[in-house]
């Protein structure tokens, strides 16, 4: 079994949640703490190019509202830069197995990554 990467953040309710209901499946969970170690622009930019912008950014974020991002109108490059130099601006957790790929709260999408997971 392929082991289930959970990027987000120790104090993430969601990301907490995608990490107890991996476990609870027992599936083989590698956590990456952003804030330890931000996302590399590399892997943002496959959850970009395979879900889109609008899927990886948060727009409830504090970072997204006080950097006024609302009215920004960027290209993807553009916006994988910002969410690489703030990883605030993400919606959590981005979860990753193979070619299977999630983001956020969606129970849904992380039994496709089981399945790809085995």
């Amino acid at each position: 079994m392929q082991p289930v990467q959970v990027f987000g953040h120790a104090k993430s309710r969601a990301t907490r949640k995608a990490q107890r209901w991996f476990s609870e499946r027992r599936v083989p969970v590698s956590f990456v703490d952003l804030r330890k170690r931000g996302p590399s622009p590399g892997e943002l930019r496959r959850f970009v190019h395979r879900l889109g912008v609008e899927a990886v950014l948060d727009p409830n974020a504090p970072a997204y509202r006080e950097k006024g991002l609302r009215y920004v109108s960027a290209s993807r490059d553009d916006w994988i830069a910002r969410m690489v130099a703030d990883p605030g601006l993400l919606r959590l957790p981005l979860v990753r197995c193979g070619t299977e790929l999630a983001v956020g709260d969606d129970e849904a999408a992380w039994a496709r990554v089981v399945d790809a997971a085995r």
